[in-house]
């Protein structure tokens, strides 16, 4: 295997119809492969606009069953391409039960991995609790051609626990799928708090496993239901290095492909000057398992 490979993170406007939704997101990851990219990743739920704004049940809609409409289509394009593509999208896994899942799919067009989102949030305007269950295939590192990758989604990025043990299966990077953004009447004066707190969170999970991190926002203003405020995707995709450090930033507010090369001599390197691994006390965290300790 080489020693380096290269990433590559479409941050995209997604307010059209599924249709034209997949057409698109097709076209941008041709375009990030025609640059070089090996593995590519889009935005969490990409096939539609972020409809967990709103409680309703017509959104039910837009999942689907596995290995359907967005299996085939990236799958196919993937084996044309030669590249690993991470496709996260609005699974429908039985009648009534539903998931936020991504495909990880290698170059020859298989299926390397299936993640379904862990961590499930409820807060006003994000209320995805009415639509998705909880994963239950645990944390996972993919195998793929290129490198051993680990695809998390969206509010799994604020919890130390899912990036250490992907980690610890031997990924060596951490996508994070990710459709987050601000409330228009909060942006003046929590905006950029909120911004800070998501990069930083996410630079620490790289700083402390010794790990490439790749976060790929969704961009634009969405307000698929008029009497809702709306929300703005801040985009500001971002990869970091094995220390935290900044390789390549998106912009708030464009369309554009992100790209980086993931280098294994420099994780080695980061990892033996900065042995977090081999330092941990495995035998004193058997109380991390407790939801709070009395």
């Amino acid at each position: 295997m080489k020693k380096k490979f290269t990433i590559a993170l479409v941050q995209i406007g997604l307010n059209g119809t599924p249709e034209k939704n997949l057409e698109k997101s097709l076209d941008w990851v041709r375009k990030a492969a025609s640059k070089g990219a090996q593995v590519i990743c889009l935005p969490e739920l990409y096939s539609s606009f972020y409809f967990c704004q709103k409680e309703d049940t017509a959104y039910f809609s837009f999942a689907e069953e596995l290995y359907t409409t967005s299996y085939k289509a990236f799958s196919a394009l993937a084996k044309e391409l030669q590249v690993v593509i991470i496709v996260p999208f609005f699974e429908k896994r039985a009648m009534g039960l539903y998931h936020n899942t991504a495909y990880i799919i290698d170059s020859d067009g298989s299926e390397a991995g299936l993640y379904r989102k862990m961590h499930i949030p409820d807060d006003p305007l994000f209320y995805e609790k009415f639509y998705f269950t909880p994963g239950d295939i645990g944390f996972k590192a993919f195998q793929t051609k290129y490198g051993k990758i680990g695809t998390l989604i969206c509010w799994d990025q604020w919890y130390p626990e899912g990036a250490r043990l992907t980690a610890l299966q031997g990924a060596e990077v951490l996508f994070y799928p990710t459709a987050i953004g601000w409330h228009p009447s909060e942006k003046a004066e929590h905006g950029k708090k909120q911004f800070d707190a998501w990069q930083t969170v996410q630079r620490g999970h790289a700083v402390a496993n010794g790990i490439f991190v790749a976060a790929v926002n969704r961009v634009g203003f969405e307000q698929p239901i008029k009497e809702l405020d709306g929300l703005e995707f801040w985009g500001s995709s971002f990869i970091a290095g094995p220390q935290g450090e900044i390789i390549a930033q998106a912009s708030t507010d464009k369309e554009e492909i992100l790209m980086a090369e993931i280098d294994r001599e420099l994780m080695e390197d980061v990892r033996q000057n900065w042995p977090f691994l081999r330092d941990r006390r495995i035998d004193a965290y058997g109380e991390i398992t407790k939801r709070y300790i009395d």
